[in-house]
């Protein structure tokens, strides 16, 4: 479902993804964690093209990630983006929010889209907010608008960039508990996130990144119970101690 031939990334002269080769299977769900600036976020972002790359090639469902035009637009549709930041639109509804892209871009029409922004919104436990607007939800449930707002396009994968990393700590679990549903439905997944109960819990893989590059790749039990590499042991237990 998702690939990466030789994908190579700069800012500048700092070489932030080095020559990362990735195959994510149909229905996987991979979590990708390390120290802060290992390259987490930018491969994230690279997969539906948020950020640019300098060689490689990327693949989404067979069909090669275009550079510009409405090829991209078309692809980056089938590919869901969760953030830290919510990016709810302020001034709209949380139905309105949800139902925005699906009306815009896949051309669905309003009646249909706001029956499935319904149905969406009880499926992340919200479906009784529908009316209000992102300042009044917690944060924890303005998080579960955006993950339905991003399945409302009908994507083939969802990414998600440390979508718990901005709530406080009580809310982190509503959120992690509606990604482990996607993850039990099938859903293609790639997750950056520090959550390693997470990680045990709905993971196929594993990977763990390092100044740039993926230095391990494995299951999750292998993974937490022998790390192969020095620097993912020194991560682990510096992570598992706190």
């Amino acid at each position: 479902m998702i690939r990466l031939d030789g994908v190579n990334k700069y800012f500048d002269d700092f070489h932030a993804l080095k020559n990362i080769n990735l195959d994510i299977p149909r229905g996987q769900v991979v979590v990708v964690i390390g120290p802060s600036g290992s390259g987490k976020s930018t491969l994230c972002r690279a997969i539906n093209r948020l950020e640019t790359i300098e060689q490689g090639t990327i693949y989404i469902d067979g069909e090669r990630l275009p550079e510009e035009g409405k090829d991209l637009a078309r692809l980056r549709s089938e590919v869901g983006m969760v953030f830290q930041s919510f990016n709810l639109f302020p001034h709209m509804t949380i139905r309105d929010n949800v139902t925005l892209g699906s009306i815009k871009v896949r051309g669905m029409p309003k009646n249909t889209a706001q029956a499935l922004a319904l149905d969406l919104l009880d499926r992340v436990g919200i479906g009784n907010q529908a009316k209000k607007y992102p300042a009044q939800l917690s944060g924890g449930q303005q998080q579960r608008v955006a993950i339905a707002r991003a399945l409302a396009m009908q994507p083939k994968v969802m990414l998600f960039d440390e979508p718990t990393s901005a709530l406080d700590p009580e809310m982190v679990n509503e959120v992690l508990d509606v990604m482990t549903d996607l993850a039990h439905e099938g859903m293609t997944m790639v997750c950056v996130t520090h959550e390693m109960g997470f990680a045990r819990k709905a993971a196929h893989r594993v990977l763990f990144m390092a100044d740039g590059e993926i230095i391990e790749d494995s299951d999750p039990q292998s993974f937490f119970d022998n790390p192969q590499h020095e620097r993912s042991q020194d991560f682990l237990s510096k992570i598992l101690s706190n």
